[in-house]
């Protein structure tokens, strides 16, 4: 969609991503010509992309808009709603408002990147409103897997939008208050035009369960445990890590940190008031001098990456620690959807060791900070929306909701990223689409995964690559054998490399004497000759570079 040709007028929502997926929230709020971008996150790559790690959205749709962007509003200190403000700041430029925890957090990543002094971070309490260029924003209170987590309701000319943002309904989070159910039930009697709302657990019947049940399982279970004793769970849950402390503290265990995330969470939450009465923390530095029965170790990699904590442990290169024969490993969190086989290689590493692991599959160690079937329904009694918007999950997960939602007489408009819908008290309507995609972090940059690079990338991963050098005097003849390199595809001794050195050499011989002569024609056509020897002797198709070296 070009500028010239977009409405002016009225309320729209485009999610650019985070909508039939896991990760990457971006989301924007138009109205009248003003724009409100709402979270900013990263995903995994998944092993359907091995070429990249992490990702974040494409968001050229609001880079375009930039001049009248009016801010970026954070719902809550995930990596998935914030862990993409870095990457997108330098071309967004817009001021963004954050609670104190996320904003802690914020500032930790934007210091990173050399931006801290230039980004104008505005702190707001859960619970206050707020006033985003012509946007009237209230926030509510949500109890989620992390403190602080806040839903949006956007008051507007044309009706209130309420944005969840992640939640659940927990009576006992541990840390911060239950949802603020008194308020969704006020937002709900004035009446709701549209919700978007978060469609994780929309396939699980019941109820998510309570943080305060996690501990007091992981109490019970950690008391009766001998030797080394190591926990991983999502760094941003600040509860669970609570939890982790007080049952190490009733076992008589000390708390290590282990892990980069887990620092920069506990420092964030500290700083925000939360973990005051916390005891001291070895030092990863002085663990083993602490007695394997009187110590228990917090470490980052719950989730399976390769240069975590975890990971580095379980394959027996870690600096300071070691797990093995009557060591325990309790994953007190949820495999993130894509993430199955890097996690199981993990495992397997540790029970290979003689490591016990335990999961929420066999105890009461993880509890999700997404509402399930129960506590979808009563959010739309509390709400009373007219229409509402399923995002935050995979298709599976939206179609869910919008079926839950239906059956409560709640229309329902199913998106996908970059669908932009029209918000008016009539009808919810999708209206066009706009660019959107997804870029991956590598290195210091952002490349399009579906660009020339990552093509590329893919390509070598599947395929490998051959290079080629030659040296060709005046007359295009060739003086010296070729040297060629194959890495992926052969050793370096292979005679097969010889092999097709000769044939290499014996095809280039071949070309017009007119292409040998012209240097611009000369690389191409070397290049096509070594692909056609490949493919003819090695049934390969790798990339393939050759170095034309005049002589």
């Amino acid at each position: 969609m070009t500028l010239k040709n977009e409405a002016q007028s009225g309320l729209t929502f485009v999610p650019l991503g985070g909508t039939g997926e896991i990760g990457m929230n971006l989301n924007v709020y138009g109205m009248d010509g003003a724009y409100l971008a709402v979270d900013c996150g990263m995903g995994f790559a998944g092993p359907d992309a091995p070429e990249a790690e992490l990702l974040v959205a494409d968001a050229r749709y609001l880079i375009e808009r930039r001049d009248r962007l009016a801010g970026l509003v954070i719902t809550h200190a995930h990596e998935d709603h914030i862990g993409g403000i870095a990457w997108h700041w330098p071309e967004l430029r817009c001021p963004i408002y954050a609670t104190p925890f996320a904003a802690a957090l914020i500032r930790s990543r934007l210091s990173e990147a050399g931006l801290l002094t230039r980004v104008k971070l505005h702190e707001f309490a859960p619970g206050s409103d707020l006033t985003v260029g012509p946007f009237n924003i209230s926030t509510i209170r949500m109890a989620h897997s992390t403190p602080e987590a806040v839903a949006l309701a956007l008051r507007t000319p044309y009706g209130t939008v309420l944005h969840t943002g992640d939640w659940k309904l927990d009576p006992e989070p541990l840390v911060g208050p239950p949802t603020d159910e008194a308020a969704l039930q006020a937002l709900g009697d004035e009446g709701v035009l549209a919700m978007i709302s978060d469609s994780t657990n929309a396939v699980v019947e019941g109820h998510s369960g309570s943080e305060a049940l996690v501990r007091k399982s992981l109490i019970a279970l950690i008391a009766g445990m001998r030797g080394r004793v190591a926990v991983t769970c999502f760094s941003s849950n600040i509860a669970r890590i609570s939890s982790v402390i007080a049952a190490a503290r009733q076992s008589g265990r000390r708390v290590a940190l282990v892990g980069r995330s887990l620092s920069r969470y506990v420092e964030a939450a500290r700083g925000a008031g939360y973990l005051r009465d916390v005891p001291d923390f070895v030092d990863e530095r002085e663990i083993n001098r602490i007695a394997d029965d009187k110590l228990l170790i917090l470490v980052t990699g719950s989730q399976g990456e390769k240069r975590s904590a975890l990971a580095r442990i379980a394959g027996d290169q870690h600096r300071s620690v070691s797990l093995g024969e009557g060591d325990t490993v309790i994953y007190s969190s949820k495999m993130i959807p894509g993430n199955e086989r890097a996690i199981g290689a993990v495992q397997d590493e540790l029970v290979r060791a003689g490591v016990r692991v335990m999961t929420d599959g066999d105890h009461m160690v993880h509890v999700s900070g997404h509402p399930a079937r129960d506590e979808l329904r009563k959010l739309y009694k509390l709400v009373r929306p007219r229409y509402l918007i399923p995002t935050h999950g995979e298709w599976r997960h939206m179609a869910a909701q919008a079926e839950l939602a239906e059956i409560e007489q709640i229309e329902t408009v199913l998106m996908e990223n970059g669908d932009v819908a029209r918000l008016a008290p009539g009808a919810v309507d999708i209206i066009e689409q706009v660019p959107t995609g997804r870029l991956a972090i590598d290195g210091d940059r952002l490349v399009p995964m579906q660009g020339g690079v990552m093509a590329a990338r893919r390509r070598m991963l599947g395929n490998g690559v051959v290079i080629g050098s030659i040296a060709v005097d005046r007359a295009g003849i060739l003086r010296g054998a070729p040297r060629i390199t194959a890495p992926g595809l052969f050793e370096p001794d292979d005679a097969g490399l010889a092999a097709l050195a000769e044939d290499f050499a014996d095809g280039f011989a071949e070309l017009p004497e007119a292409v040998r002569r012209n240097p611009q024609a000369l690389n191409e056509a070397a290049e096509s000759t070594l692909r056609r020897v490949l493919g003819r002797r090695f049934g390969k198709k790798p990339m393939v570079n050759v170095q034309v070296i005049s002589v």
